[in-house]
């Protein structure tokens, strides 16, 4: 009786993490709709501009704060961008292939190529110039809506926060993760604003649609858990070929 009540509990504690998951999922994609609407009809114009020539001393080519704090702000923004995200991914695929935990892996791969994909493709579909206020202290190419830098580190260090944190049971450890992986999220579109390349309204809406992601890529692994179709957390494969130690 004991047993089967523990496991109804489990349950029922399961199912209500999926619920909130959803409703998060749910509430990140709306606030991004209302911002993508907001900022093609010029409505995020004003605080745009406020908060990015606040970041400038009276010389719009110097930014507030002492030169190291610039410094560190280009090292956050390179972590943030293709290759530093491209090798924290292939070190954890890596990683998880060497403990054999090889749909794990898939998984964590196609999640991230496909939150870039995502991003790629809403950067040419709004299409929104780069800011012209300041000076750009990095070099930047492509479109400026969403910020594909906020987002894709949302979606890489919120899912590797997630996937690590599904591995410990101590709660301490578990809020210990995710708040790595949340202030490294923040830090990096911080970067963007501070730099000048991206309008402050990019860098919420990358922050959205990336955390929107990483929830439906935790709902997507926590069903195939279930049916066995990726490995649960925490589990440690068989070894195939058995032998005395």
């Amino acid at each position: 009786m004991r047993l089967m009540l523990t496991s109804l509990w489990q349950r029922l504690r399961a199912d209500f993490a999926m619920l909130l998951a959803f409703l998060g999922f749910a509430a990140l994609s709306f606030v991004f709709l209302k911002l993508a609407s907001e900022v093609l009809e010029g409505e995020t114009m004003t605080l745009d501009r406020w908060i990015i020539t606040g970041l400038r001393s009276a010389d719009p080519t110097v930014p507030i704060g002492p030169s190291w704090f610039e410094t560190m702000m280009l090292d956050v923004t390179a972590m943030g961008g293709v290759w530093g995200l491209t090798l924290i991914t292939l070190f954890v695929t890596g990683f998880l292939i060497v403990a054999r935990k090889y749909a794990t892996a898939g998984f964590v791969a196609l999640s991230v190529i496909g939150g870039a994909l995502l991003g790629t493709g809403l950067k040419a579909l709004f299409d929104r110039p780069r800011p012209d206020l300041v000076p750009h202290l990095v070099e930047v190419s492509n479109a400026s809506f969403p910020s594909g830098h906020a987002m894709n580190s949302a979606v890489v260090f919120l899912t590797l926060g997630a996937l690590l944190a599904s591995t410990h049971r101590s709660r301490r450890v578990r809020i210990y993760l995710i708040s790595v992986a949340v202030g490294l999220t923040l830090a990096v579109g911080f970067s963007r604003v501070y730099l000048g390349v991206h309008w402050p309204s990019d860098v919420v809406a990358g922050w959205c649609i990336g955390a929107a992601w990483a929830i439906l890529c935790w709902i997507t692994a926590r069903l195939l858990q279930r049916t066995h179709q990726i490995e649960q957390p925490g589990a440690v494969p068989v070894e195939e070929e058995g032998g005395p130690p």
